[in-house]
């Protein structure tokens, strides 16, 4: 079964919760952003990318703001399950942005990235990166995956949500910026069934197809959609 949690921070005291517990054998952990284990490459770091290699189900993120992107460029990118990945080690991915996989026969469209609220503040310390923000063309490569897909797929997986979402989920940015209007056109175009987004750092089920996640930790597939063969 496929899971989905919110930002990890690389606190690895999330992995103890009886909710993570559960999760067994063959069973899949997309994390929705600011997955925080690629942050210093420290001998501290290294050992708890090695305790996540030896979990019996398989972690992928999807990139937020809080990543250490130079760091994260040096792992080269594969194709796996139809879309292009960063092998971290053998049990934890990295879903590069506009990409589309399939999971247990269902689509996942991933777009990772944001823009930091804090910005400036992190800039000052040295811990921002550019390339936090998605570019153009990794814009454009999602929407030419999308229409190879005649703009349906089964799941969106974000760190950050569409800009109408945001604000009912109780504020919005005051300048909105290039990927809400991107984000704002997917939410007009594409064919989905949910849409899980975590940079709000709160679990709520905004509406039926829209779900922010944070600590919760839920299956991807509501009760009432599985599939049974």
């Amino acid at each position: 079964m496929i899971y989905i949690t919110g930002d990890l921070h690389g606190e690895m005291s999330r992995f103890d919760s009886s909710a993570m517990k559960k999760l067994k054998k063959g069973d899949t952990l997309i994390v929705c952003g600011d997955f925080g284990f690629i942050w210093d490459g420290g001998e501290k770091e290294e050992k708890a990318l090695k305790k996540l290699n030896r979990k019996k189900y398989r972690i992928l993120f999807v990139d937020g703001t809080h990543e250490n992107f130079d760091l994260l460029e040096r792992y080269p990118v594969t194709e796996w399950n139809g879309g292009k990945v960063q092998c971290i080690n053998e049990n934890v991915y990295h879903l590069m942005r506009g990409q589309i996989f399939t999971l247990e026969g269902k689509t996942i469209f991933t777009f990772g990235g944001g823009e930091s609220p804090e910005k400036l503040m992190r800039m000052e310390v040295g811990k921002w990166w550019e390339q936090e923000m998605p570019s153009v063309e990794e814009m454009k490569e999602g929407v030419l995956n999308l229409r190879n897909a005649d703009m349906k797929v089964d799941y969106i997986v974000t760190h950050e949500p569409p800009p109408k979402i945001t604000y009912s989920a109780g504020g919005q940015r005051e300048n909105a910026n290039q990927l809400d209007a991107y984000f704002e056109q997917l939410a007009k175009q594409v064919e989905f069934r949910r849409w899980f987004f975590g940079s709000v750092h709160f679990d709520r089920k905004i509406t039926s197809k829209n779900i922010a996640v944070f600590n919760d930790v839920i299956p991807m597939e509501a009760p009432q959609q599985r599939r049974f063969r």
